[in-house]
């Protein structure tokens, strides 16, 4: 499979795409990595590390175009290079404004096979960018660039024809995340999951937390997951109107909301104010996003507990991605935990519904779902 993935500046793609290759290696299959940045500064030298952005157009296009040329020929002939990851971006939003990145006639060369636009918490993004750059650049700029980034890599994989091979994948914890990203890449037949549970109400019952955590990693251990819970901004949001009411400025956030990140380790200070202006953002982002994930998926499994008092936690985000499954066309199954009846809204909508995570599996082994070749040793 020859990949081109891309995402913003600040998602540090290149760690992530080389540990995604040196598990492929360690399974034996290995995969080929091009980093698009690191070649234009090897074929120019004399610029500054981490300057090249400042470059004038007309000398980056040139630079980018000779590095694309370079890995084209690189790759050829495509059979003798069967799995290739081309690490790059598909916009800029830097201090030229708004650029492109990337030539529609040098992508077809190199006979692309799929496209993955990688994602993370935008606190996560913020973060790393303004480590590695002198560059004054908000919450909400990081927001408007993860919303381009998407687009752009979409509308690039439709003028391709990779249309139906293009993903929203997020970059997440990175240390479980990388088994998904090489499934992707080397497994493209293995059933694709949309993962839904409750989240936001939830984030006060330890239990059923820990229930949805089961469930989320059952999946991931047989399928291709895409799941919304590796990329939250709503509790950051939920932390930040908190603070803003106690009149603190700051907000301390962990490095990601589900679980810790390799490259931060500490807890993160964001700025109240800034988090409260995407407030809006955050939201429709969410919605455009999730749905967008469903729609890449082959199926959707929902998880739904049972709440303190017997009634099942099935929030109107679950209801709205059930819903928006079915009318898709979509597999859609349910895991549901409460003694209580599902309504008809759940039963007429669904494939199939189970008691537990178990009974689901094993309904899904035995139709053939699952994985029936792993490159991971589980």
């Amino acid at each position: 499979m020859r990949a081109i993935v891309t995402g913003q500046i600040g998602m540090h793609k290149k760690p992530y795409l080389e540990a995604v290759a040196q598990l492929a290696q360690d399974a034996g299959e290995p995969i080929e990595v091009f980093h698009v940045g690191n070649r234009m500064y090897q074929e120019a030298p004399d610029i500054t590390s981490g300057r090249i952005l400042d470059l004038p157009l007309s000398r980056l296009n040139t630079l980018r175009r000779a590095v694309f040329r370079d890995i084209t020929n690189d790759t050829s002939p495509a059979e003798e290079h069967p799995n290739i990851i081309v690490n790059t971006h598909a916009t800029f939003r830097w201090r030229h404004g708004l650029f492109c990145g990337f030539d529609i006639d040098q992508i077809q060369a190199l006979e692309p096979d799929m496209f993955i636009c990688l994602v993370d918490n935008v606190e996560m993004v913020h973060h790393r960018l303004h480590a590695d750059h002198d560059i004054d650049a908000t919450l909400k700029d990081c927001m408007v660039w993860r919303e381009e980034e998407i687009m752009a890599t979409e509308l690039l994989a439709q003028a391709v024809g990779c249309q139906n091979n293009f993903y929203i994948l997020s970059r997440g914890r990175h240390h479980e995340t990388i088994e998904n990203c090489l499934r992707l890449i080397t497994q493209p037949d293995l059933p694709k999951v949309y993962p839904s549970f409750p989240m936001s109400h939830v984030v006060d019952m330890p239990d059923v937390l820990s229930e949805i955590d089961e469930f989320r990693k059952a999946l991931a251990q047989q399928f291709i997951t895409f799941d919304p819970g590796e990329v939250d901004e709503k509790l950051l949001l939920e932390r930040a109107i908190v603070a803003a009411e106690n009149g603190k400025d700051w907000v301390e956030t962990q490095p990601h909301s589900f679980g810790g990140s390799q490259d931060v380790q500490a807890n993160m200070r964001v700025s109240v104010r800034e988090v409260l202006d995407i407030a809006g953002d955050i939201d429709g982002q969410i919605y455009m996003r999730d749905f967008k994930l469903i729609d890449q998926s082959d199926m959707i499994c929902s998880f739904i507990p049972e709440l303190p008092g017997g009634l099942p936690g099935l929030s109107s985000g679950v209801e709205r991605e059930l819903q928006h499954a079915f009318e898709h066309t979509k597999e859609v199954y349910v895991v549901w935990k409460p003694k209580m009846t599902p309504s008809p809204f759940i039963t007429e909508t669904a494939t199939k519904i189970f008691s537990t995570v178990d009974e689901a599996l094993t309904f899904f082994q035995e139709k053939g779902m699952v994985m029936q070749r792993s490159l991971f040793g589980n």
